[in-house]
């Protein structure tokens, strides 16, 4: 089975028209404190103009169960991924699919997915402070021979440079990007193709 793509963190109408050429199956629009944060009427604006075929991803980090709901209904986002602390109860209260995300340190980082059956598990790098979107990997040999038994999503560091090892490696249904297709914080149209090239090849 191919795997898929998410480009995350687009802000801007040329990062749609970006994405709107080279279709990868996610995109994703950042809802809580960073440097790619977009507002909730911004996204909408955004999302007008983004293809239908394309899933609509909002990221989350221990936000308001009425600001969430509010902004996935005004969005129309189809998939609400989940950064912080968030319980299973929590994800429990929507009705879009729930991509949880957990930090890997080590192997016992693992042992967290034990408390959620969220439809998808993202694993993505821990960096003190930062809450998912570092740039940077992990140790994908946590992850050789693990069985994830739900839709994995493998992100952190992910770029052009190492995304088919990352899938040989680990396996995922999903690459997440962000910062990797990136020149000087901005969406690069040659680095998302390229991307999606190594991925689809």
């Amino acid at each position: 089975m191919k795997t898929k793509i998410k480009i995350c963190g687009l802000q801007s109408a040329e990062d749609i028209e970006m994405v709107n050429e080279l279709m990868p199956e996610y995109a994703g629009f950042v809802f809580c404190e960073s440097r790619r944060k977009v507002s909730k009427e911004k996204a909408e604006e955004l999302i007008k103009s983004l293809d239908s075929k394309i899933k609509k991803v909002g990221v989350f980090l221990d936000q308001d169960l009425e600001e969430v709901h509010n902004i996935a209904q005004d969005c129309s986002l189809d998939i609400l991924q989940f950064h912080g602390s968030e319980s299973q109860q929590y994800c429990n209260s929507f009705i879009q699919e729930i991509w949880k995300s957990f930090l890997v340190e080590d192997e016992s980082s693992l042992e967290m997915l034990e408390n959620y059956s969220t439809e998808g598990y993202l694993l993505d790098s821990f960096v003190k402070r930062v809450a998912g979107g570092s740039g940077k990997k992990f140790n994908w040999e946590i992850l050789e021979n693990k069985e994830i038994p739900r839709t994995f999503i493998l992100a952190g560091g992910l770029n052009s440079e190492n995304v088919q090892e990352g899938i040989r490696r680990t396996k995922p249904d999903i690459v997440d990007v962000s910062s990797g297709v990136e020149t000087n914080g901005c969406k690069d149209y040659q680095k998302i193709k390229e991307f999606i090239r190594k991925v689809r090849a």
